[in-house]
């Protein structure tokens, strides 16, 4: 992934000696100026082959590119759906964001806040692909992507083709303090067998939708109507390879596939403590597209979401997310929505 001009996330190089181990004779070599371990060997997590390098353990500072904050965090309950891309060629051979050398005929995905490195499960929500990933890289930055993955993942979730998907992203926590602990030369945690096949579930959101008028509404409502047509480019812009990819790969990844209900896209404006802003904002871009409000309960506390959809294409949601940006949204991201029944869920 490309990192940003002076970001705290460039690349960082390795220093001095690696550590060797892990997998049967763990060794550390006296002075090395920082921790780092290389992985010699193929380790095992969750029935799932681990790539062949861990590298240094990385949360990170606060940091912006192009007027968005990103904060670099531990969060063991993450859970996010959104739009995915792929990585590859170009940035074969590179280091990572943590150390690493990207590879990209092993399964690996860059993400913009989780530590380095962590393992998520990443499920396609178009095709019920899901596979377990280690983040290993800072990004993605393109505005509405929430995720990008190596060409190597994308394959085996079935989207390398089509350059992106709608995805869901869930932090596997034994797994990731494992990691977690070899990268920073500690005894890792025991993982069970249970742990290593538990699939997280993902959260239900407790939705109320508000009801969507053809327009600005007021407490009392007034109907209007949006007929702003959100027209792609004709000519595909994409500059995904579709060739084969050549080199040695595992071919023990662990692809599982269960089925997914129907989703959709949108663009998320923004949320709210307070119900009047959330009204206030839907009414700004009321001319944009249609839209809803949705309240969602996170511990306790509520939150009203402003939402704009839903989009047909990754390519719609794009524009539609850049007209939003522009109006001074700059934490707005695209978002997908799981069907449940007749209402729609941010959780699939």
């Amino acid at each position: 992934m490309p990192k940003p001009r002076k970001s705290a996330f460039a690349h960082m190089r390795k220093k001095g000696c690696l550590a060797t181990g892990v997998v049967a004779l763990g060794m550390l070599l006296a002075g090395c100026a920082e921790t780092q371990l290389a992985v010699h060997g193929v380790k095992r997590m969750g029935g799932q082959t681990q790539p062949t390098q861990i590298g240094n353990y990385k949360i990170g500072n606060p940091y912006e590119i192009a007027g968005q904050w990103y904060y670099p965090a531990v969060d063991y309950e993450y859970s996010e759906t959104g739009i995915a891309s792929w990585y590859g060629p170009k940035f074969h051979g590179k280091p990572t964001a943590n150390g690493e050398i990207f590879d990209q005929y092993e399964v690996s995905a860059a993400h913009r806040t989780l530590p380095l490195p962590s393992v998520v499960r990443v499920t396609n929500l178009e095709n019920g692909r899901s596979l377990k990933v280690r983040i290993n890289d800072r990004g993605p930055f393109a505005h509405g992507r929430i995720i990008d993955m190596s060409r190597r993942a994308a394959q085996l979730l079935g989207f390398e083709k089509k350059g992106t998907a709608k995805v869901m992203v869930e932090v596997v926590e034994s797994e990731s303090r494992q990691m977690a602990a070899i990268a920073q030369g500690k005894a890792a945690p025991a993982v069970t067998v249970a742990e290593q096949n538990t699939v997280t579930a993902a959260p239900r959101d407790v939705v109320e939708t508000v009801r969507l008028d053809d327009g600005p509404i007021t407490d009392s409502g007034a109907p209007t109507t949006s007929k702003i047509k959100l027209t792609p480019p004709s000519a595909p812009t994409s500059s995904v390879s579709t060739t084969p990819l050549e080199g040695t790969v595992e071919e023990v990844s662990i692809v599982e596939v269960a089925p997914v209900p129907p989703s959709s896209i949108f663009v998320q404006a923004g949320a709210f403590s307070i119900y009047d802003n959330a009204l206030n904002l839907r009414n700004r871009l009321y001319d944009l597209a249609p839209s809803k409000i949705e309240s969602i309960d996170v511990k306790g506390t509520t939150f009203y979401r402003v939402r704009l959809g839903p989009l047909n294409t990754v390519p719609e949601a794009d524009i539609l997310l850049e007209r939003v940006i522009a109006t001074g949204q700059n934490g707005a991201k695209v978002v997908v929505e799981c069907a449940d029944g007749d209402s729609a869920k941010s959780g699939c």
